[in-house]
């Protein structure tokens, strides 16, 4: 199922925390992540995934890294301490949430 734009701000923390648990797996890069999040049933466009992961960067969640094959570049994506804080506790919420609904 597709996410529907309206529910843009809603699902916005979802997908936040879809990036740290990918980073936190292996580097990632923006394309990367639109493909794979398209997958789950998210649209993202460039415009909207690749300022998130500059803020998610200032934020001090991430690490960047530019790495040059010939003419091309490609910002890869790490996490950092604070993510992995962040992503952590954000999963004991999800585990909260989940009882609280009844879906476990």
């Amino acid at each position: 199922m597709a996410v529907r734009m309206e529910h843009h701000d809603l699902l916005s923390g979802l997908v936040r925390l879809h990036i740290l648990h990918h980073a936190a797996e292996h580097p990632i890069y923006g394309q990367w992540k639109i493909d794979e999040l398209a997958r789950h049933g998210y649209r993202l466009s460039p415009g909207t995934l690749y300022p998130m992961l500059a803020k998610m960067e200032r934020d001090g969640y991430l690490n960047s890294q530019t790495e040059r094959e010939g003419r091309t570049s490609r910002k890869f994506y790490t996490i950092t301490q604070k993510g992995c804080e962040g992503l952590s506790l954000a999963r004991l919420r999800l585990r909260a949430l989940r009882g609280e609904a009844g879906t476990e």
